[in-house]
């Protein structure tokens, strides 16, 4: 009889199930017969319907909305492939919700993002695997190996495809993104500017200064995260007050939440470009000005590799 030693499995819960049918098209590996769903007090009850002993398992599943349900559908489908004796399991979360809440802003106030990692440990993972990170130290919440992985290099393509590059300003929406912002601007070698946003008085809107000269320059925003859409679209309105010809915005994870479709969709944003690592909502699939890039080529390579034991690191050089 053959060993399962070697062999990959791939396991979606149902937060992102096109992503995930989209890695398993890229590693021409079909994805395990599992049942995730709900008794009827939603309780989440997970089936593991194939042999999985000995195997190397991912299981890619985002932690996006609803937060809590997606992270309980994570730990209990981590549980089950624990139980059923996988030789590895990496839980491949391309969006990890609660990065946020990687440090105490107050008193009394608790530190979520390390409360999921210690969970997704405890449950069973012997790896993790995520996108864009909102803070990159959060690696260090857990105790097991954490690949970050980066979508500038899907990003960096799409705007090498559509953008003249002599032109193009790279503009981080706050001090905090200047990072990762800047990360971007080397691969095409842009320029940078950064937008410094301060509220001057309780109760008053905030101010939006642009540190960086843009006037003639094709704009492009880098952020990981967009939410409510409201920092960007000022974010908008104060480059082409500035002289900005455009201004577009690349985002890795399109959260939002709320009326944020609409009102990006109302805004001045030339295009807003997310990618798949939350799955899109209809309203955002029918926007007139929001785009999204598919990540599935990225992560398959990456999960491609640390089965095989290789370098993941080097996809960024």
């Amino acid at each position: 009889m053959a060993a399962n030693n070697g062999a990959i499995k791939l396991v979606a819960g149902n937060s992102n199930p096109k992503l995930a049918e989209a890695i398993a098209s890229y590693l021409a590996t079909p994805l395990a017969q599992a049942v995730v769903r709900r008794f009827a007090d939603m309780e989440v009850f997970v089936e593991i319907q194939e042999n999985v002993r000995g195997t190397d398992v991912f299981v890619v599943q985002s932690t996006s909305y609803p937060a809590n349900d997606h992270l309980m559908e994570l730990l209990i489908i981590i549980d089950a492939l624990r139980r059923s004796s996988a030789r590895r399991i990496t839980a491949v979360v391309p969006y990890f919700g609660y990065a946020r809440q990687d440090r105490k802003p107050g008193p009394r106030t608790p530190i979520s993002a390390k409360l999921v990692a210690n969970l997704i440990t405890r449950a069973g993972a012997d790896r993790v695997m995520t996108l864009d990170l909102h803070a990159g130290q959060i690696q260090g919440f857990f105790d097991i190996p954490t690949d970050n992985l980066f979508a500038s290099p899907v990003m960096v393509r799409d705007i090498k495809e559509r953008y003249k590059l002599d032109n193009v300003m790279v503009v981080s929406p706050d001090v905090g993104g200047v990072v990762r912002a800047r990360g971007l601007a080397k691969r095409i070698n842009a320029p940078l500017a950064i937008i410094d946003k301060r509220r001057e008085r309780a109760g008053e809107s905030e101010v939006m200064n642009v540190i960086g000269e843009v006037t003639g320059r094709a704009c492009i925003l880098v952020d990981d995260i967009v939410d409510s859409g409201g920092t960007l679209v000022n974010a908008a309105e104060a480059l082409l007050k500035q002289g900005a010809t455009s201004v577009t915005a690349y985002i890795t994870h399109g959260v939002l939440s709320g009326g944020a479709v609409a009102r990006v969709t109302a805004s001045k944003l030339k295009e807003l470009v997310i990618t798949d690592s939350i799955q899109p909502t209809e309203a955002v699939r029918v926007a007139r000005n929001i785009r999204v890039l598919s990540i599935a080529t990225l992560i398959g390579e990456a999960i491609g590799r640390t089965a095989a034991e290789e370098s993941v690191s080097s996809l960024f050089d």
